[in-house]
């Protein structure tokens, strides 16, 4: 699969959207295994089972910084999959829009902050942009 040189967070008319899959999850450690099954599952449904591992752990990536990083009590953290003729885009957001996710440069010692390193590496390209946050509002949750 190649993918776009345009920005993936315009549309392009002339690459349509094929197949979407967006969900809201509470920000709890069994949610980031239930976002990375489900996007996993969608991707091999949609016909690719090839990007699935990759998919599954940019993912798992994203959904556990959401949940580490981007924590606001009563406030879900979204993950969105966007399969069109020549690209993949993976969006996974949180509330918490001042506090926007940049890469660091961890020492070999650090037990953590490598997950936007592995994004950058498996990603074509990634970015950053604020959404309006869901509002956790009814009992049923995926």
């Amino acid at each position: 699969m190649a993918f776009a040189p345009q920005d993936p967070r315009i549309p392009d008319p002339s690459d349509p959207v094929i197949n979407e899959g967006r969900v809201d999850y509470v920000p709890t450690p069994i949610s980031v295994t239930r976002a990375r099954r489900h996007a996993t599952r969608l991707i091999s449904e949609w016909g690719h089972p090839a990007l699935a591992d990759d998919t599954a752990l940019i993912v798992s990536e994203l959904a556990t910084n959401a949940l580490r990083h981007g924590h606001v009590p009563g406030r879900l953290f979204r993950v969105e999959l966007t399969l069109t003729k020549t690209r993949l885009r993976i969006a996974v957001s949180d509330p918490r829009g001042e506090r926007l996710p940049r890469p660091r440069r961890p020492s070999p010692r650090d037990k953590h902050g490598r997950g936007l390193l592995i994004v950058r590496a498996l990603a074509h390209r990634w970015g950053v942009r604020e959404r309006t946050a869901a509002r956790r509002s009814g009992p049923s949750w995926t």
